[in-house]
């Protein structure tokens, strides 16, 4: 009893180190992004002795923010949705259906997988070029949803593959058809795993820089990250103002993550334990 209760202590300890260094520069850069250049000079690592939220009104006006704000969300909506959507139908269909060549498929886009987006975005950009999709929000939101897929498939079918065939089964004796099985039967089924999807996909498509970099030039049109980029650049004297800038981008994927938390773990566990 005493080894258990010195075991969780100990890992309960070991837990908190990880969470104060995790969370010690998001903290530190969120006192800095309230002060001035002076302050910050007097007095680093303490809290603000005027909260300066004139900095944030230089970021979002000035730094061109609520653009780069607009624009993420705009491209961050439609790749999430779509890449759960074709996610789960592809995933679907790889497990359920009698398809010859599905065990070919899937390790295709377990393939994708392993290639660096270095190795595609020559050639990608190329291919945008030839559609008059570059500088455009949907050049941006197809090839980030094309990106996505092979994750998804992947993270999707091995939820698929815990679930027992005889749900399909006492369906389709019901009279369902494929689509009702799908979205009202297996969607609710692996809910928690649905939704830990579309938080990576959220984190990955709205910290996203060399695919808005190369395919995005226009400033109306750039995303957070590379306008995070040319911000940093322009104000690399004022540490103050980047930290707001840091701040503003991090602050919504921290957001979606507390809110689903809950969701996202036992989406990870299931997939973990299944797989």
């Amino acid at each position: 009893m005493n080894k258990k209760i010195s075991l969780k202590i100990i890992t309960y300890l070991f837990l908190t180190l990880v969470l104060v260094f995790a969370l010690t520069p998001l903290i530190f850069t969120w006192f800095v992004s309230f002060k001035t250049k002076a302050e910050l000079a007097q007095n680093v690592f303490g809290l603000p002795q005027v909260w300066q939220f004139g900095n944030f009104n230089r970021a979002w006006e000035q730094g061109h923010f609520g653009t780069y704000y607009k624009n993420s969300v705009i491209v961050v909506i439609p790749v999430v949705v779509m890449s759960i959507v074709l996610s789960l139908m592809t995933s679907y269909a790889l497990v359920f259906f009698s398809l010859k060549s599905k065990k070919i498929i899937l390790k295709l886009f377990m393939f994708g997988l392993a290639v660096p987006m270095e190795v595609v975005i020559i050639q990608l950009y190329y291919h945008m070029f030839s559609l008059h999709l570059l500088n455009t929000r949907i050049g941006l939101i197809l090839a980030q949803i094309a990106l996505s897929l092979p994750f998804g498939v992947f993270f999707m079918s091995a939820n698929l593959n815990a679930l027992p065939h005889a749900i399909l089964e006492s369906a389709e004796i019901e009279g369902a058809d494929t689509w009702v099985i799908l979205w009202k039967i297996i969607a609710p089924l692996i809910m928690p795993a649905i939704i830990a999807c579309a938080v990576f996909f959220f984190i990955w498509t709205w910290n996203e820089f060399l695919l808005a970099l190369v395919l995005i030039s226009k400033e109306n049109l750039r995303t957070l990250p590379v306008g995070m980029a040319y911000f940093q650049g322009k104000y690399v004297g004022d540490i103050p103002l980047m930290a707001m800038g840091a701040t503003l981008m991090t602050v919504p994927v921290i957001i979606i993550y507390v809110l689903l938390q809950k969701y996202f773990i036992s989406g990870i566990l299931a997939g973990a334990l299944k797989e």
